[in-house]
């Protein structure tokens, strides 16, 4: 999944980069309001995580301009513990919020359940055809047999099976996997494809080559 983190503490958000990237999410990272706009006309994201007091403005107006045409959710991080702070932001369009200081797992698991409300999913397993994928363990069960995913390979899986049928391009999935500034070819997609592949071998689901325009998971 591939995140917008709007926030200007520095150590806080590498903080948040480095924990998110070790679940194989790809955040980018936005000091400020006017950085956060740029990187949203350049990619779409799974999900925004906001501060409220920005450099260059209120991250109250940024939400209320977001959820004027935009449905990507949002977690509000704040340092604001007032009842009608919080009640605010909820009204303003936020899908939840955190107040800080956080644990770090506290953030995760509210992460793990804006995505599962936004998916219509009671927990954190999706299923296709033969196949159940638990997001949360980062394990694959494949007909009868268990198999644990590499969070890179778990991510792909992810995109994948939320959009069966859809042809998703290279370029679509190497922005789906990696940052703005990591040096990646759409070669590497070709990598890990190839790896999921294998992970699913005697499963229904199969991950087509659709030549000329990309990949795209369907149901034999």
């Amino acid at each position: 999944m591939r995140f917008l983190l709007v926030e200007d503490n520095q150590e806080l958000a590498a903080s948040i980069v480095t924990r998110m990237g070790l679940d194989g999410h790809v955040v980018d990272h936005a000091a400020a309001l006017d950085a956060a706009e740029t990187c949203l006309r350049c990619t779409e994201y799974d999900l925004i995580l906001l501060d409220v007091m920005l450099p260059d403005g209120d991250g109250r107006d940024f939400l209320s301009r977001h959820r004027s045409d935009r449905t990507t959710p949002v977690i509000v991080l704040t340092a604001r513990s007032q009842v009608s702070d919080r009640v605010g932001m909820l009204d303003l369009g936020a899908d939840d919020y955190i107040t800080k200081p956080f644990d770090f797992s506290e953030l995760e698991a509210r992460i793990r359940a804006v995505l599962r409300r936004r998916g219509g999913a009671a927990d954190n397993r999706i299923t296709l055809g033969d196949v159940t994928v638990d997001l949360l363990a980062g394990t694959l069960r494949v007909a009868t047999r268990d198999v644990t995913l590499r969070n890179r390979e778990l991510r792909l899986l992810e995109v994948f099976i939320r959009n069966p049928g859809q042809i998703l391009s290279k370029a679509q999935l190497l922005d789906r996997l990696f940052s703005f500034d990591a040096e990646i070819t759409e070669n590497a997609i070709e990598v890990y494809v190839a790896r999921l592949r294998r992970r699913l071998d005697g499963g229904s689901p199969r991950i087509e080559t659709v030549r000329g325009m990309g990949y795209r998971m369907t149901v034999q």
